[in-house]
């Protein structure tokens, strides 16, 4: 009882209206007006100023507001916990990537999870790293794969591989037959990049910084696809992960010099949350598939 009363209240938080939270939650008004006074009338305080064209929360209920979405969110894993199946014949896995990882370490990833684990549900999404870190808060998401510097807090990252940066060229470019490129050369190319909004971008910008490298960069795009076709029929080269270019036809990857461009890749968690038999063997997945081979 109580915890309907709860989602009711957050409901009419979040809408800021009582009508709009009804039709979102698929009850009459009525009703939802009269499990709100319920539990106003068990606090003992008034929850929402009513007497505005809008409706908003009073100083008591910014602070119950707080407790109130811990409290559900205890809830929800808890209930989770509860239909946690630990011998892995049944479950759900929530994961998310940023989108590098998406073009070449998610196939192998889900496909040796899914060869040990074939009855587990995967539910994969490409997220840039703020997303994915506030739906891992929200418990929205089990684990993410990123980059080892988490902006929130209460996020933890564990290492999983040391990712490094090339340059990649189609195999018809006069560079495809090299395997290494120095700083000079580097800024005589013509480059495709991936817009500003990437991660990547902001450490191929901090890389050029560092080293007095002024890029000569031609052409922008927001998908890693558009960047690898581009490369492929045209003379313009690219900066993504090496593995990228290993993985596709028709590209080469050459080694920078004598800056090598590396970064960490992590999984990430939200701190102390619980984590279920799914996580757990997600997570021993990955490393087994990140770890070098003797």
């Amino acid at each position: 009882m109580l915890a309907r009363h709860v989602h009711y209240f957050l409901a009419v938080a979040e809408h800021h209206s009582f009508t709009r939270a009804a039709a979102a939650l698929h009850v009459s008004q009525p009703a939802l007006s009269q499990q709100v006074r319920q539990l106003e009338d068990s606090l003992g305080a008034q929850l929402f100023d009513r007497s505005g064209r809008s409706t908003r929360l009073t100083d008591a209920g910014e602070v119950y507001l707080r407790h109130a979405r811990a409290a559900l969110q205890a809830l929800q894993q808890g209930q989770r916990a509860l239909h946690d199946v630990a011998d892995l014949s049944e479950g759900l896995l929530r994961l998310a990537v940023t989108p590098t990882f998406t073009a070449y370490l998610v196939g192998p990833l889900v496909e040796a999870f899914h060869r040990r684990y074939p009855n587990i549900r995967l539910s994969v999404r490409e997220l840039s790293q703020e997303q994915m870190e506030a739906l891992l808060l929200a418990d929205e998401l089990d684990v993410g794969i990123a980059f080892e510097q988490a902006n929130a807090q209460d996020i933890e990252a564990r290492p999983l591989l040391v990712e490094t940066l090339a340059l990649v060229v189609g195999d018809g470019h006069p560079l495809a037959q090299q395997a290494t490129i120095n700083a000079q050369a580097l800024g005589r190319e013509s480059l495709i990049l991936l817009a500003s909004e990437f991660a990547t971008r902001e450490q191929i910008d901090r890389y050029c910084r560092q080293h007095a490298i002024q890029p000569r960069i031609l052409m922008e795009a927001n998908a890693i696809s558009a960047v690898l076709e581009v490369v492929r029929r045209t003379s313009l080269s690219t900066l993504l992960p090496a593995a990228i270019a290993s993985e596709a036809d028709g590209l080469s990857a050459l080694a920078l010099e004598p800056w090598p461009l590396e970064r960490t890749a992590a999984l990430l968690q939200r701190r102390g949350s619980y984590q279920s038999a799914a996580a757990r063997a997600f997570i021993e997945v990955a490393n087994e598939l990140a770890r070098p081979a003797p």
